[in-house]
């Protein structure tokens, strides 16, 4: 029998976790080259340690909320399969790789944000694909 499709709200989360996520592999990513300038565009909190550790558990916790979620609809676990190693890579860059290179610390949180994102996108395209369950004043 086919799961009640994901909530509204639910899916709003999982475009702006997979939002949020690409825009995480991207701070990442430009961080190392754009560094010198952020001081003169006003923006030297992007490259606060505390801002980085702070956005990387939010982007934790709603991918495990989101995703966990999804998961229960519709019983697939490539998201999820996407979403670990993403988790994984994301916290070791913000703890353990931080007494290493910049470029170490850099590729192990963009590559992180990256198949956090693409876990966001998967779940997405799943619940796109999930069957409508219709129960009595269902308008569809």
């Amino acid at each position: 029998m086919a799961q009640p499709p994901p909530s509204r709200a639910w899916q709003t989360a999982d475009r702006f976790g997979a939002v949020a996520s690409f825009l995480c592999a991207i701070h990442c990513a430009a961080l190392p080259f754009v560094l010198a300038l952020l001081p003169l565009l006003g923006l030297q909190f992007l490259a606060d340690i505390r801002f980085e550790r702070a956005f990387v558990v939010f982007a934790c916790v709603l991918a495990l909320l989101t995703l966990v979620n999804g998961y229960r609809r519709h019983r697939r676990p490539v998201p999820l399969m996407l979403a670990f190693p993403g988790l994984w890579l994301l916290l070791l860059g913000v703890t353990v790789a931080e007494q290493y290179q910049l470029a170490l610390h850099a590729t192990l949180v963009t590559c992180g944000g990256v198949l956090l994102a693409s876990a966001h996108f998967v779940n997405l395209r799943i619940d796109r694909r999930q069957p409508h369950v219709h129960k009595p004043g269902c308008v569809h």
